[in-house]
């Protein structure tokens, strides 16, 4: 009776490390461009929330009537955040002059600086009434 060795040949062995080398980066690729989308994805949804809570407590106190260009950050209870809050005339129908304000929230992910941008309408007091020259 021959006896026969069990196991694997030497280019077989070569095979399956030459098959990991091709497959482990490709993984671990992978797995890092869905962590920096779950990271983005999520700062992202954070931003906006800033954004529309920032934007409705400047709509509330007539903040935005005061100045063209109003920015700041959301203190160190959210780093890394910062806003800024833009106006200007819209060119839409004359005889009810609007304002378009528009929000960008800025915030970093893994050291680039991204941003979202919400944007509304509004009448303030100040310009529903005609301006009239009294002499």
């Amino acid at each position: 009776m021959t006896r026969t060795a069990g196991g694997f040949t030497f280019v077989e062995i070569l095979a399956a490390l030459m098959f990991l080398a091709i497959l482990v980066p490709a993984v671990v690729g992978g797995l890092s461009l869905s962590n920096r989308l779950s990271v983005f994805s999520e700062r992202s949804a954070v931003a906006n929330e800033l954004a529309e809570n920032k934007m409705n407590e400047m709509l509330l106190d007539d903040a935005w009537a005061s100045s063209g260009a109003t920015r700041g950050d959301f203190g160190a209870e959210w780093p890394g955040y910062r806003w800024e809050m833009n106006q200007t005339g819209w060119k839409g129908d004359t005889s009810n002059p609007m304002t378009e304000l528009s929000m960008e929230v800025f915030f970093p992910v893994q050291g680039k600086e991204h941003n979202v941008r919400l944007a509304t309408l509004v009448t303030g007091s100040e310009t529903l009434q005609p301006e009239t020259a009294t002499q």
